[in-house]
């Protein structure tokens, strides 16, 4: 983890939203890869190109239950005059016996199962009376029971073209293909995949460790009685749940009450299990020196680089931000307002990205697109504020929800989508194409 970006601007400055997310991405470096097991691999980033070591499948085998047939002897075969072929024995899947088809011979084989010597094709079992018998038959229809053991004749009905319901040596890749690129996410198929291929264990970037804590006296946990003047604590569970959709492994602390010493305990307490802190509350006037007092003397405060830095952001919801890192491993630190829809709308341009270069991966924004504002009156904005407004998006048209209040956490309920209003824009008409960031 490298140091804290140098910070040269003064306490009065007024940082722009791209400046404090490129003082965060400066500071924030790939965690270090690890070898990891294949299911605790899932949601993490590869850092080493996969090569197949051997053929999928690695041989050639049926994609039926049936009886593997050379071609020639069931050419021409129908209803009337079905190919009449001695049964040799049994080919299963995991367990290939040592048979080869000769002419008027046959196998019965099962799913899977590798296409014996001397075969051509698979002759599914409904197209044949599966050698219940010799006598003839009238009328085509499934057969799909078969004896305990493949003994006597089978008579067959259709013929099969070569190949027929054989699943090729390498159709799916073949031994020196790359399975999987560098930077790749493991998901549930990547990691089926390297199952198939035969890899147990894998070389990753680890999911990034984070710490979620709210700070507020005011704060109850939900199940609680409230008292007067206090409120549940929803934005710890909104920005655990956040991290964890950022494929981030997300801790959540209780909230805990705006005193210097018990919120410097509780950070202390805690960095032995984090590659990143989000703290929420307490970063605008009024509880900003205690926060201050806090993060400023968390851990090795002497150490070069580390510290807290409170800052002013020219947007809208979101104003006061806090960014530095702290303690001996110079642990990154968010410092979030305290409002749901601040504290949401923060995590998602400057927490999520973190998390995401924490990963190592090279994309770490939300994709974004234009939309037609669709709504009965213009919206209007802060002359000099980036402007982040709840939306729902859909078919290039986006909705604004809500107003611009930042503790609506219904409407953030409903929301989809942010809409951006430019730091020189005052209004907004109906119609107007605007800079959506698509949250889902």
């Amino acid at each position: 983890m490298s140091t804290a970006a140098t910070r040269t601007a003064g306490p009065d400055h007024l940082w722009t939203v791209d400046e404090h997310l490129e003082d965060i991405l400066a500071t924030v470096r790939p965690l270090e890869p690890i070898e990891l097991q294949l299911l605790d691999a899932q949601g993490c980033v590869l850092v080493e190109d996969i090569t197949v070591p051997v053929s999928l499948p690695p041989f050639d085998n049926s994609s039926m239950d049936g009886y593997a047939v050379r071609v020639t002897d069931v050419a021409g075969a129908s209803e009337e005059f079905p190919a009449v072929l001695t049964v040799i024995g049994d080919v299963a899947a995991g367990h290939a016996e040592p048979l080869r088809v000769g002419p008027g011979e046959t196998a019965r084989i099962m799913t899977g199962a590798p296409l014996p010597p001397g075969a051509e094709a698979v002759v599914p079992v409904e197209w044949t009376d599966g050698g219940l018998g010799d006598g003839p038959v009238t009328g085509m229809r499934a057969r799909s029971q078969a004896p305990e053991a493949a003994t006597g004749h089978v008579h067959v009905y259709r013929s099969a073209e070569a190949r027929a319901h054989v699943r090729a040596k390498g159709s799916d890749v073949k031994a020196g293909d790359r399975a999987l690129d560098a930077g790749t996410v493991l998901g549930p198929p990547q990691i089926a995949l390297l199952a198939a291929i035969g890899r147990g264990t894998v070389r990753v970037r680890p999911r990034p460790r984070v710490v979620v804590m709210s700070t507020g006296s005011e704060l109850v946990q939900p199940d609680e009685q409230l008292a007067d003047g206090q409120i549940y604590d929803s934005n710890s569970f909104a920005l655990t749940a956040a991290a964890r959709d950022a494929g981030a492994i997300a801790y959540r602390v209780g909230a805990v009450a705006d005193d210097a010493e018990t919120l410097r305990d509780t950070i202390e307490d805690q960095l032995v299990r984090a590659d990143l802190m989000v703290t929420t509350g307490g970063v605008s006037v009024g509880a900003y020196d205690v926060v201050k007092e806090a993060l400023s003397s968390v851990g090795d405060e002497d150490e070069e680089g580390a510290g807290i830095d409170f800052r002013k952001l020219a947007m809208q919801p979101g104003k006061p931000q806090g960014f530095g890192s702290i303690g001996l491993d110079h642990i990154p630190l968010l410092a979030l307002p305290g409002n749901p829809v601040s504290s949401y709308v923060s995590f998602e341009l400057f927490v999520r990205p973190a998390i995401r270069a924490l990963m190592g991966l090279e994309d770490v924004h939300r994709p974004r697109t234009r939309a037609t504002l669709t709504t009965d009156k213009a919206l209007t904005s802060p002359k000099g504020r980036r402007q982040f407004l709840r939306g729902t998006y859909a078919d290039g048209e986006v909705t604004p929800v809500g107003g611009a209040g930042s503790h609506l956490v219904a409407a953030l309920a409903l929301a989809d989508a942010l809409i951006v209003v430019p730091e020189d824009v005052e209004s907004v008409e109906p119609g107007t194409e605007v800079e959506v960031v698509l949250l889902r």
